[in-house]
């Protein structure tokens, strides 16, 4: 098993400290990228998530308190630690009351640093010492490399270590259950149950009776006692699937086993006692079912006290490459089949598509593909046929709306890796126009192409 070394993105502008740094975390066990400038570490940080930032205060162009602005306002569970000078020590006192994680003056104490790294890497990636043994396997069914989804990932790694109710919200196919299911695993409760309820696929008048349990006699047709959802999950953790179709009744109840952390099963004079974390999720606007009347405003506080929003595919569309390599491995393994890929044409189209089905949709393209397809490639053929047509269309840039130009332009080097002539084919630009674009927006494609071994 390959170890698992926590990544540290270090920033100076000043050569011999960043060699020496590079030096003195290698040997500690930690895998070390350095970069010269803020605006580089910007350059990185659109294509990867370190575990955590080591910066300068003061460098020519952007300047380290520059760049943990930046980092806070889009990654903020992302922590960083600031290198400063002696003089400017009141700065950065004043930087760790507005996030930044800690400071060190020049010159640095080694074991000072790495006791700083290694509390910063708690926050990032659980206890550690100077390297970890292994990755936890909580995460291992939701399959990205989206800088976006990374820190997703990271809020939810936070969140599992509390027992604090959580909102999952995101349209149908994202995999909301996925990531409940990391929470649990990540948790203190992994070792019990995992129970997951759809509460639109149970009709209403058994709904109840499902979560609660029932009493014998309590209804025609119950002939024993029968135990709800919530003492199966007893010690674990309930996941309440499309909890915005649950009918107005039912939340009340649901509202009064929440606040009392007990049950009565239907029929039943007697409460049994809870210890069961909740999970909930829906592909609605919940705020705006309060608004409408048609979900309890007190259930959704007690329901949203931690909130994850998943990105839709079409807001991810680095990850399509790989999650369809990995759906063709698991599914021509399934069919008993010799695929090993997809023909460029047929990834392009992948790529461009608008996936409203999000990856279950993309799943079922793969999987109807791979069923159909008697070649080593899957042609263009197969996936035009099993994706609607009007949808199987690139996405250009006139498209994109100016303020996410930027954002369009580091997934196309994201999924041509750093490749200008292809990343340009993608984008329906000549290899010249495009360079001005990257000019732009001050991306340098050499960041985006893979890190040798």
């Amino acid at each position: 098993m390959n170890e698992f070394r926590p990544t540290i993105l270090v920033v100076d502008d000043d050569t011999d400290l960043l060699q020496l740094l590079s030096i003195r975390l290698t040997v500690a066990g930690f895998e070390v990228i350095t970069v010269e400038s803020a605006e580089a570490a910007l350059n990185y940080l659109d294509v990867s998530r370190p575990h955590l930032v080591i910066t300068d205060m003061q460098m020519s162009g952007m300047d380290g308190m520059a760049l943990f602005e930046h980092i806070h306002r889009t990654t903020p569970t992302l922590p960083v630690i600031i290198f400063t000078a002696h003089g400017t020590i009141p700065d950065a006192v004043s930087a760790t009351q507005r996030g930044v994680f800690g400071y060190l003056s020049k010159p640095f104490d080694s074991k000072t640093l790495l006791d700083l790294v290694d509390r910063a890497l708690r926050l990032s990636v659980g206890a550690v010492t100077h390297t970890v043994p292994h990755k936890d396997n909580w995460q291992a069914a939701i399959v990205t490399q989206s800088a976006v989804m990374t820190e997703l990932l990271a809020k939810t790694k936070l969140v599992a270590e509390s027992d604090a109710s959580v909102l999952i919200q995101g349209e149908s196919g994202t995999g909301k259950e996925l990531f409940a299911q990391a929470i649990h695993y990540a948790s203190r409760r992994k070792h019990r149950p995992f129970i997951a309820v759809s509460c639109v696929a149970i009709p209403e008048q058994l709904l109840e009776s499902e979560l609660f349990g029932h009493a014998k006699g309590a209804f025609t047709g119950a002939i024993k006692d029968h135990k709800g959802l919530f003492q199966v999950a007893e010690g674990g953790t309930l996941f309440l699937d499309e909890i915005g179709d649950m009918p107005l009744p039912l939340q009340a109840k649901l509202l009064r086993v929440l606040q009392e952390r007990q049950v009565r099963p239907v029929g039943s004079a007697q409460t049994i006692p809870l210890d069961v974390r909740i999970i909930s999720a829906t592909h609605r606007d919940l705020k705006a079912e309060v608004d409408a009347g048609n979900f309890r405003e007190d259930l959704y506080y007690r329901l949203n006290v931690v909130k994850l929003t998943i990105p839709p595919l079409s807001q991810r569309r680095e990850d399509i490459p790989l999650l369809a390599k990995h759906f063709l491995s698991l599914l021509a393994d399934k069919y008993g089949k010799y695929i090993n890929g997809f023909t460029p044409d047929t990834m392009e189209i992948l790529v461009g598509a608008s996936w409203p089905g999000n990856v279950r949709q993309l799943l079922n393209v793969v999987e109807q593909s791979v069923a159909l397809c008697t070649t080593p490639l899957i042609s263009l053929a197969l996936v035009e046929d099993a994706i609607h047509k009007e949808e199987a269309h690139s996405i250009s840039l006139e498209e994109a709306k100016r303020r996410f130009e930027r954002d369009y332009l580091v997934r196309v080097l994201k999924i041509s890796e750093g490749n200008v002539m292809q990343a340009a084919r993608l984008s329906k630009r000549n290899r010249t126009e495009f360079y001005k674009l990257l000019q732009r927006h001050q991306l340098e494609p050499s960041a985006f192409k893979p890190l040798s071994n």
